[in-house]
């Protein structure tokens, strides 16, 4: 007769103690983490789940148990590009890209290591770029200074020069402007810039 002992895995588990500083922080903000009962739509729409470490809809029940360094410590935050398909799919209506937004400012506030240094920096860059154009994104700018920040900082030549390739594509077909038309209102946007200490 066959031994029916259930295998049992030799892995400890350690039981997650719930903390409420983060929920609350977030309800505060109006992102209700809180109406989240773990459909994973979230998940099951997102383009980007093959690069993360945690899915979205992880990173959204590790919220709402205060579990802080786990979610400001994962990949996840930084690869989500805020296509918004995760909040558009919602049930309940929770703004699952905001809450990713969120995250990432609440990692560099608090000084935490950023596991995409490049998404970092580009969203630094793309910020610049805004501030600097007066309101509007002068595209060939961030370019530029993308792609030297690529090579002062040891990207292999064959990953600029690919860049750089799909830039001129992109400039060719007219999907990239070497001209920005400035706001009429530039002081209200840079109002905005100097408020948020940008």
């Amino acid at each position: 007769m066959e031994n029916k002992t259930p295998v049992t895995s030799h892995i400890a588990i350690q039981a997650l103690r719930p903390a409420y500083a983060l929920p609350e922080r977030l309800t505060r903000d109006h992102l209700l983490v809180s109406s989240c009962y773990q459909c994973r739509k979230c998940s099951g729409g997102c383009p980007l789940t093959f690069a993360m470490d945690l899915l979205p809809d992880r990173v959204i029940r590790l919220a709402l148990l205060g579990q802080e360094d786990m979610v400001l410590n994962c990949r996840t935050i930084w690869v989500c590009s805020s296509c918004e398909t995760c909040t558009t799919r919602c049930p309940n209506g929770i703004d699952i890209a905001g809450v990713m937004d969120w995250l990432k400012e609440a990692a560099v506030q608090r000084g935490r290591a950023i596991p995409e240094s490049d998404v970092a920096n580009f969203h630094r860059f793309f910020l610049e770029a805004v501030r600097d154009g007066g309101g509007r994104l002068p595209e060939a700018l961030l370019m530029r200074r993308f792609t030297l920040y690529q090579i002062k900082s040891g990207h292999s030549a064959w990953e600029v020069l690919r860049n750089l390739k799909l830039g001129w594509k992109l400039l060719r077909r007219g999907r990239l402007s070497l001209r920005t038309h400035p706001l009429h209102n530039k002081k209200e946007v840079s109002a905005i810039f100097k408020e948020s200490g940008f």
